[in-house]
């Protein structure tokens, strides 16, 4: 969301997002089995010097090495979007490898470790010259789409906007009406002045748990998100989608 036209830096984004993966080693005796479903997924370089990016995406898992996803990306404030397809392998000690065909700077690897219930995994490019940890969050079962069904979530966002290179921090509570209306407050942390507001919006959800989100604090501009709904529904993963931004985070019921 932009306010005073202002991100924070992406490097805080990794810790927070890791805390939606359960803190449980993971157990043995996996396989390819053991990745099956619909996933959401989120990596991005945690800051430094060069070029940053967020990616956020979402990717089915047939259960025996194969993939297929889509994904948003900034790089630096470039929006992009893209589908691949990839392959997979999990081995007995719930380690494993991901391949993706057209992501990020082109083909993509990451080794990944499955959480303790194999609903979640920690990722990390394996390619060189690049540094982008990550985690990835299961669907799990839910209907998706505009069902009438309300749900508040709070919201946890991080970012940089490229055109001040000034950096934000958002915390915030979002009532989603289940009829593509949003209502709330959030929290800016904008160079260190605090500032609560309320926003209105609206989103839109698909059957695959995809969508948008526009939302507007009082007094500025709207922003644009993609999201991926995880964990049932009760959780999002959300990335801008205004040029020259580079901000991503996670909405928890």
């Amino acid at each position: 969301m932009r306010f005073l036209g202002s991100r924070l830096r992406i490097s805080a984004i990794v810790f927070v997002f890791a805390t939606i993966i359960a803190a449980k080693p993971a157990s043995a005796l996996c396989s390819n089995t053991n990745l099956n479903g619909v996933y959401g997924y989120y990596h991005g370089r945690p800051g430094g010097s060069g070029t940053l990016r967020a990616v956020v995406g979402q990717f089915t898992a047939d259960g025996q090495g194969n993939l297929t996803g889509s994904w948003t990306m900034s790089t630096s404030g470039a929006i992009s979007t893209g589908t691949f397809t990839g392959s997979y392998s999990i081995a007995k000690n719930c380690t494993g490898t991901l391949a993706f065909s057209s992501e990020d700077i082109g083909p993509a690897n990451y080794n990944i470790v499955l959480d303790h219930n194999h609903l979640g995994f920690q990722m990390i490019q394996t390619d060189n010259t690049v540094t982008q940890p990550g985690f990835g969050q299961s669907q799990g079962v839910v209907t998706c789409g505009l069902s009438g069904k309300k749900q508040t979530f709070a919201t946890s966002l991080l970012g940089v906007l490229f055109s001040t290179s000034n950096a934000e921090a958002i915390v915030g509570q979002l009532t989603l009406d289940g009829k593509g209306n949003i209502s709330g407050s959030e929290t800016f942390s904008v160079g260190g002045t605090n500032t609560t507001v309320a926003v209105t919006g609206t989103y839109t959800q698909n059957a695959d748990c995809s969508g948008t989100a526009q939302i507007t604090p009082t007094g500025s501009a709207a922003t644009n998100f993609n999201t991926i709904a995880v964990n049932a529904g009760k959780e999002l993963l959300l990335i801008e989608t205004d040029n020259t931004t580079l901000i991503a985070g996670t909405a928890q019921e």
